[in-house]
């Protein structure tokens, strides 16, 4: 009776280690399953998906200082975007975008020309801004810092926003969606948005600094 019992509880065993073996040697990152000559690798643990803005219900803003005293606000209704992440993973999210600067938009038809103009952004020579990221930094849940190359008038500075991973849902066509915010701010006159007056009192009429405020809705590729 003893000998019997010890043969099956080193049976059990055996039985145990080979399944843990093949369980856990199945899933390792580093180790892929040989099956002949056509090695497979393992199942990555991220799922890095590509995703495309919708402009519909999305938001490219900015505000500046007038005078010192409020701020004017705008947008860009004509840009795309892509997005590469595993909203999972934030650490692998990757975009590129690009605004036309045609489409700019602060509800003054006047001041919206003056933008266009040579002044500022010079729209007929420079007809389009970019961005590209280079990295993702910061990560605490949902927040993150997103970095990256910011074109405008073919100068080139790096940039960090401050980004949020607002969440996903299914939209009501049955398409995945995933919504990021971000938020940063340059000096305009490094990009040589360089147009400015000053005020009786010495002010200036439009300040330096630019807030850029992103609200982005994205569908996942098919």
């Amino acid at each position: 009776m003893t000998l019997n019992r010890t043969a099956s509880a080193f049976a059990l065993t055996a039985a145990l280690l080979i399944w843990a073996g093949f369980s856990f040697g199945s899933i390792a990152p580093d180790s892929p399953v040989d099956r002949g000559n056509d090695p497979v690798p393992a199942p990555s643990l991220t799922e890095v998906l590509s995703w495309n803005v919708d402009k519909a219900h999305s938001e490219v803003t900015f505000s500046v200082r007038h005078l010192g005293i409020s701020r004017v606000t705008g947008a860009f209704h004509d840009f795309d975007a892509t997005v590469e992440v595993d909203p999972e993973n934030l650490h692998t999210l990757q975009t590129a975008a690009t605004v036309q600067i045609a489409s700019i938009d602060t509800r003054n038809e006047d001041r919206d020309d003056h933008l266009r103009s040579d002044d500022f952004f010079d729209a007929v020579s420079y007809p389009t801004m970019s961005f590209e990221s280079t990295g993702i930094s910061n990560v605490d849940g949902s927040t993150f810092t997103l970095e990256g190359d910011l074109t405008i008038k073919d100068v080139t500075k790096s940039v960090a926003f401050d980004a949020a991973f607002v969440g996903a849902a299914q939209g009501p066509m049955g398409n995945e969606r995933a919504a990021f915010t971000a938020t940063t701010i340059i000096d305009r006159t490094e990009y040589g948005l360089m147009w400015n007056r000053l005020t009786e009192a010495g002010g200036v009429v439009v300040g330096h600094d630019v807030t850029i405020n992103l609200d982005i809705q994205t569908v996942k590729s098919e």
